[in-house]
């Protein structure tokens, strides 16, 4: 595809639509742009645009199907695909000044929010009102609520609550042509016409760009308990996870820890809560949330007693909030310490969560054949792994070349053999989009394809994202 540059003329316009002060064409702005968290990608954008009501949206986007110009939406640049990278330059469409939280309809168990809302301000704003919206990333102190719903965004707590499009009602959206729709209603029932709402989710700002989210709530848990459990093998860790649910418990987070993650982690924060032992191989933070202590002190102890059998060390509970956070830290904060110790490419695998210690025997395999290390983290309890491919002695030229693509490509047809895909939550954006014929047929891409082109004839909106 062939994209058309700003000229001087077009920008013009842009800035009667905005205002001069949003519009920002400078080499730094550019640059701050121009990347995400996904390896050390950049592509420069012209020009940044930071509109302010859907409205505006709309003209830009008439604007750019006219001229023919890309235009890329952008919440915080949290993602870990490259789906905000401004691939064929154009238009960033900065979604930042969307940040308000319209409303919290307490009554309904609902709330009305704009994209650019910080996932945990909102998830503070409900909790003070003793109500709870579960969906919680890791970057969830940074992440916007619009990019949640462009990747269909999860975190530990899905385990029990589900992801973000079990959350989203109805969506506000500006479509690539500028029209202005609603894809639903705001009810928990709704079977009118094809599921638009549930389409956008996860579409990866492909489709249209979203300026309103309707979400619904539940009651916050008033208890959660937390113990870390120590393994002497990383594949009965993986083991363990499902038969805590055949078990008959549900835990509102299961999260795995492989030792290299949580060794890293501890010194990347300077921790103290975790004494590490030798023999230790990996680790499950398990956490139960309820409104009734006593079962789930019950609950914890079974689960304790469950796992014992396993070759593991002394499990820690977690006796105080303080504790709590500074686990939780520990696991959150495992992305960001492992790419500070070393040269690294992220895979975000997810199987039935059975299938788990065929997962990381395969990967470790295919790490042997290739010459990589692994490091294996991630939400264990909905099977959705984390993989972090460790560059290591790797030559430049098998780094960045096919060499390690084949590799990669090795762990998606595992899980495609293992009945699971290529993406849980991070979406496919500009990485992961060579490896989709391996977990669609080639009818089913078409028809992916074809809903493509029916929203977006001129394909200017995110183009070289999912499909290219």
């Amino acid at each position: 595809m062939i994209y058309n540059k700003i000229t001087p003329l077009i920008l013009e316009k842009l800035q009667q639509i905005v205002g001069e002060t949003y519009v920002m064409f400078d080499p730094e702005s550019q640059a701050n742009y121009g990347h995400d968290q996904t390896e050390k990608l950049l592509f420069l954008p012209e020009v940044v645009i930071k509109p302010r009501t859907a409205e505006e949206i709309g003209e830009i986007l008439i604007i750019a199907n006219k001229e023919l110009i890309p235009v890329t939406p952008r919440g915080a640049g949290t993602g870990l695909s490259g789906g905000a990278l401004p691939v064929y330059g154009g238009i960033i469409l900065s979604m930042e000044r969307f940040n308000e939280i319209i409303e919290i309809d307490e009554r309904n168990l609902q709330a009305t929010v704009e994209p650019g809302v910080i996932n945990e301000v909102f998830q503070n704003a409900v909790i003070a009102l003793g109500l709870f919206y579960p969906p919680d990333p890791a970057s969830k102190g940074s992440c916007f609520l619009g990019g949640n719903v462009a990747e269909s965004s999860g975190g530990p707590k899905c385990v029990k609550y589900g992801t973000t499009k079990d959350y989203i009602l109805n969506l506000e959206v500006v479509l690539p042509t500028g029209e202005i729709i609603y894809t639903g209603a705001n009810t928990l029932k709704n079977s009118t016409g094809y599921n638009l709402t549930q389409l956008m989710v996860g579409s990866e700002g492909t489709l249209g760009i979203v300026t309103k989210i309707i979400v619904k709530l539940l009651p916050y848990p008033k208890h959660n308990l937390l113990i870390l459990v120590p393994f002497r093998s990383l594949d009965e860790a993986c083991s363990a996870v499902s038969e805590v649910f055949r078990a008959g418990f549900i835990p509102s987070a299961m999260e795995l820890m492989e030792r290299d993650a949580l060794d890293w982690v501890i010194r990347y924060v300077e921790s103290s809560v975790v004494k590490l032992e030798d023999d230790i191989q990996a680790h499950l933070l398990i956490e139960l949330d309820g409104n009734d202590l006593e079962i789930l002190m019950k609950e914890i102890e079974a689960i304790a007693e469950l796992i014992a059998k396993y070759n593991i060390g002394d499990i820690l509970f977690a006796d105080s909030e303080a504790q709590k956070q500074e686990l939780w830290k520990l696991r959150r904060k495992i992305n960001e310490a492992v790419t500070a110790n070393a040269k690294s490419k992220e895979q975000d695998t997810v199987v039935p969560r059975a299938e788990l210690p065929k997962l990381v025997r395969g990967v470790k395999q295919i790490g042997n054949n290739y010459n990589f290390r692994s490091v294996c983290y991630g939400h264990a309890g909905d099977g959705n792994l984390h993989i972090r491919i460790i560059k290591g002695d790797l030559t430049d030229e098998q780094w960045n070349g096919q060499y390690i693509k084949n590799a990669i490509a090795e762990i998606f047809i595992l899980c495609k053999q293992l009945n699971g895909t290529i993406s849980g939550e991070h979406g496919i954006g500009l990485i992961q989009q060579e490896y989709m014929g391996i977990v669609f047929s080639e009818k089913a891409l078409s028809i992916q394809k074809g809903i493509k082109q029916v929203f977006d004839p001129k394909r200017i909106l995110n183009p070289g994202k999912m499909f290219g």
